[in-house]
């Protein structure tokens, strides 16, 4: 991680130095001129120079998506990577207030939602709660749902899965739903192939 942080510094100050070299280099050659006839040929090299600074900017922007992507790709390799989303559906039943996750026995996450982004899962959004990496082998999820069920009454529920993990990426989705005919919200995870 820290190599990728160094990276970056080391391409904003290449990108940086490539804009002001050139322009300090143009400034040094100029001939020593009178100050009336040196106004109007430094005009120009002020829109160069942004323009330079523009693409320059650019480039910088284009590193870093790609220094994300890659960053990603190392941290999280395919053959490895297991991701977590939650989604709801109409949700009159049960008001989300957090979502903690174990793998394995271990805590991986501990989410805390907010009036918002509880609004935005009822509305149909899809959450990835954690991504991570994930040997190969059988393992085990257990998801606790906390909020406030029927009749406001403070509601929390499990939900356990047990899978294989390959070498394909792995992808799990935390499903909240209502049931109408128990009156009651069901709690499912579904595991992507």
């Amino acid at each position: 991680m820290s190599l990728l942080h160094l990276l970056r510094r080391a391409l904003a100050v290449l990108a940086f130095a490539s804009v002001l070299l050139p322009a300090a280099a143009q400034t040094a050659a100029a001939p020593a001129a009178p100050a009336p006839a040196a106004a109007p040929a430094s005009a120009p090299v002020p829109s160069t120079l942004d323009a330079r600074i523009q693409e320059v900017k650019g480039d910088v922007i284009r590193l870093n998506r790609d220094l994300l992507v890659l960053e990603e790709e190392l941290l999280f390799p395919a053959n490895t990577q297991v991701a977590l989303f939650v989604s709801m559906d109409v949700g009159k039943l049960f008001q989300l207030e957090s979502v903690q996750i174990k793998l394995d026995d271990k805590l991986v996450t501990n989410y805390l939602y907010t009036p918002q982004e509880v609004l935005a899962l009822h509305r149909g959004g899809v959450q990835r709660v954690y991504l991570g990496n994930l040997r190969a082998g059988a393992h085990e999820l257990v998801a606790f749902f906390t909020g406030q069920g029927p009749h406001e009454r403070d509601y929390k529920r499990g939900a356990t899965v047990k899978f294989d993990k390959g070498t394909e990426p792995k992808y799990i989705e935390l499903r909240i739903k209502d049931s109408t005919g128990k009156l009651q919200p069901e709690f499912d995870i579904k595991v992507w192939q």
